[in-house]
């Protein structure tokens, strides 16, 4: 699989996350110039601040509306764009969002680094937030899960959580010491997780039961995943500018990026089955599974 760099926004914007819009066109955050840019089909690229500078947006998602939905973990936002470029957004104080799903029930969930909750917001900005167990265990990425329940990695707290839609929680730690999970995707029947710290991906049903596959390289420091169609997952190794495949009896590949040092974030795949990953040097980059 080999992947090819488009060059986005303006030297150290810093692409972060990634997500296909209902249009065909692609989304990315840029962490450092508090934007979010969106390319087109054709491959014209156009920024859109989203706040200030230092806002720091960083996980998008297409939301329930089909208009594109983002964190803003420095600027304590949830933010909202429209196909037209119109910025709406709601606060949430002192909150440090950071992962950003949709719920089986239609509304926005995310995580609340700082105060150690789980946030559920509504597109109107009706919010409701829930507390953990362990405020410390700074929650990172949030997905729904095949079994209606929302999921999501502590990563200080070294465990992989569950909530339902009624706010009932439950944590499954992990059997790596400081294994630290960041990314987390479903596929039809379980959760997979990548642990940054232990260069490991792991898998979990929602009974509970962990798998645990070490990468060839421990300290190539994955970060965010995704699930596709076919079963496999595909993950980013931030640390070695990879991306790498995981099928579901465990087996591993991994691809070079065109750059070193490119620094891999975010990874989705569109709506066309093409994969896409942020690159924080400056790139969006894209490969043909």
């Amino acid at each position: 699989m080999e992947f090819t760099e488009v060059p986005v926004g303006e030297s150290g914007c810093g692409p972060y996350g990634v997500a296909a819009g209902p249009d065909g066109e692609i989304w990315c955050t840029e962490v450092h110039h508090g934007r979010v840019g969106r390319l087109d089909p054709g491959g014209g690229y156009r920024g859109f601040q989203v706040g200030p500078a230092d806002a720091k947006p960083t996980v998008i998602i297409t939301g329930p509306d089909e208009a594109m939905w983002f964190t803003q973990y420095q600027g304590n936002r949830i933010g909202r764009i429209g196909p037209d470029g119109a910025v709406s957004g709601f606060g949430v104080p002192e909150a440090n969002p950071y992962g950003l799903a949709i719920g089986p029930d239609s509304a926005l969930w995310f995580t609340a680094m700082n105060t150690g909750q789980i946030g559920r917001i509504t597109t109107d900005g009706t919010i409701t937030a829930f507390d953990l167990p362990d405020p410390g265990g700074f929650p990172s990425l949030i997905t729904a899960g095949p079994d209606g329940a929302l999921w999501f990695t502590l990563n200080q707290a070294n465990a992989i959580g569950r909530i339902t839609v009624e706010g009932s929680l439950n944590t499954f730690p992990l059997p790596t010491p400081g294994a630290a999970p960041v990314g987390i995707a479903a596929d039809r029947d379980s959760l997979w997780f990548v642990e940054i710290g232990a260069g490991q991906v792991g898998r979990i049903t929602p009974e509970g039961d962990i798998t645990e596959h070490p990468l060839p390289d421990r300290t190539a420091r994955p970060h965010a995943i995704t699930a596709a169609p076919d079963g496999c997952c595909y993950f980013t190794e931030w640390a070695t500018g990879r991306v790498g495949r995981i099928d579901r009896a465990g087996a591993i590949d991994s691809y070079a990026l065109p750059k070193p040092g490119s620094e891999p974030h975010g990874i989705t795949l569109a709506l066309d089955g093409t994969l896409w990953t942020a690159l924080e040097s400056g790139y969006l980059a894209w490969a043909k599974p």
